[in-house]
């Protein structure tokens, strides 16, 4: 993940424009449908760039991006991660010109889905519902539904335009090449209006096609009943659900209706069933993927050491990449999953804590995540408010003598002269430390068995002395 610092700048210039007129009425679409999924401070971003563009004008004047963190009252990275939530929703586009002197970026709003399409999308629809609950969702529906008019009961009337208005052909129509000029708007400038929301992207590229169609027999699944809209539908259900390429296979089998098509309905509802019984959930909810850009830990450019290199991956990837990549590129079983997905959601920890997590159990219990463990270790970094990387790196240093009690669940015995010494294994951003720990431990031990236990030297001239006193008795 690319940090804000190396995107945008205070300094950097912005300017505001619109796809369109945005209504009045898509501020409650935004706010009451949207903000559950994307939060207030985008919302705000997004009512904030609003203001600036001119009653019935689709360009702002140029503004600094120092004076938008004044007016918001917020940082830069908060703004930053903002941005990015309302463009992958489909309410921004962002566009950038590099100069000489300075970056100018150029912000376009863009109109959300209409009330139907959002309720009906297959996908933001279903997120909303496991955000807001089965009361709230049901209220939001009616609020945006109104009773639908029997048209059947009526009969239609209506006149055509042929009907009601006639073309006079006494007075020639003559056109020229100027005339049709004229009925254009001038150069460098558009007709205000109304234009289509735009449609969530990047689904087809997260899903496999080609091993997809090649474990389906032409004969069972045509090629022509795999239309643009079907594709995307399954892409979209992949990403959803979780669905991977072997399993949507069976699903898109058994979505075949009589004239060889997919029923994209019934595909949804087999989908929606698979997770239902793979993961006993009502529905998915939507999280970030990685860990957020507030939270990323500060470096001067690039990394260089091991550390900061670790510090990196961690940041980078998500908790299931992460899993598959201490697997060897296998995929993790549903347990683990379960194990971080709840940790996630009840302790409420950033996607590259969880990393660190796995990692440090993953370790200490010889590569199994035991749920018990990771839930007593996860909500002691949710108490201590663990948000970034480098701060649970560090916990997990500090409090690594209590989380090894933890695991084996006994104290360590300190009253006992002699311990079996065996090797502990740590993670390898720990063994700095821990080595000079066990030095120091090492040394203060040779100490205590010096005093308890002297040498042999010291222990004969002490019987000899003590002989000398028997014979003079």
């Amino acid at each position: 993940m690319t940090k804000h610092w190396h995107e945008l700048l205070p300094v950097d210039r912005y300017s505001v424009s619109s796809a369109g007129l945005v209504h009045e009425y898509d501020r409650k679409v935004i706010t009451l449908l949207y903000q559950p999924l994307i939060g207030p401070v985008s919302v705000s971003l997004y009512m904030t760039l609003w203001s600036e563009l001119e009653e019935n004008r689709l360009w702002s004047q140029s503004s600094l991006h120092y004076n938008l963190m004044n007016t918001m009252g917020l940082k830069l990275g908060d703004i930053f991660q903002a941005r990015t939530k309302l463009e992958g929703i489909g309410l921004l586009n962002v566009y950038k010109k590099k100069t000489d002197e300075e970056n100018q970026f150029l912000y376009e709003l863009l109109p959300p889905l209409s009330p139907e399409q959002f309720f009906t999308d297959g996908m933001l629809n279903i997120y909303l519902y496991k955000k807001v609950g089965k009361v709230q969702f049901g209220r939001l529906k009616k609020f945006f539904c109104d009773a639908a008019v029997q048209v059947d009961e009526y009969k239609p009337v209506t006149k055509s335009f042929t009907e009601v208005f006639s073309s006079d052909h006494l007075d020639s129509l003559y056109v020229t090449d100027e005339t049709m000029e004229e009925l254009k708007p001038q150069q460098n400038y558009r007709f205000i209006g109304r234009v289509s929301a735009k449609e969530l992207e990047g689904f087809q590229n997260t899903f496999d096609f080609e091993l997809f169609f090649s474990g389906l027999q032409n004969a069972l699944v045509p090629k022509k009943a795999f239309t643009p809209k079907v594709m995307d539908t399954i892409a979209k259900l992949s990403f959803l659900y979780g669905i991977d390429v072997f399993q949507m296979q069976k699903l898109v089998m058994g979505s075949m209706d009589a004239d060889d098509q997919i029923d994209e309905e019934e595909l949804r509802k087999a989908a929606r069933d698979w997770y239902q019984i793979e993961y006993h959930s009502g529905m998915p909810a939507l999280t970030d993927r990685m860990q957020p850009a507030i939270h990323l830990t500060p470096m001067d450019g690039e990394p260089e050491t091991k550390e900061e290199m670790y510090i990196r991956q961690l940041e980078t990837v998500s908790p299931r990449e992460r899993l598959i990549q201490l697997s060897g590129g296998g995929e993790p079983s549903k347990s683990d999953l379960q194990i971080i997905e709840g940790i996630m959601l009840n302790q409420n920890l950033n996607p590259g804590v969880v990393n660190v997590l796995i990692d440090y159990v993953m370790i200490k219990t010889d590569m199994k995540l035991t749920k018990a463990y990771c839930e007593k270790i996860a909500s002691h970094w949710a108490r201590k408010k663990v948000v970034t990387v480098k701060d649970a790196m560090e916990l997990a240093k500090s409090e690594h003598r209590q989380y090894q009690s933890w695991a084996t669940g006994k104290k360590q015995n300190n009253t006992s002269a002699r311990k079996a010494i065996r090797t502990e294994i740590v993670p390898d951003w720990m063994k700095d430390e821990q080595s000079v720990r066990s030095g120091e431990n090492k040394k203060n031990k040779e100490n205590k068995e010096n005093k308890e236990n002297p040498d042999e030297t010291d222990l004969d001239a002490w019987k000899r002395q003590m002989e000398d006193r028997l014979n003079n008795l």
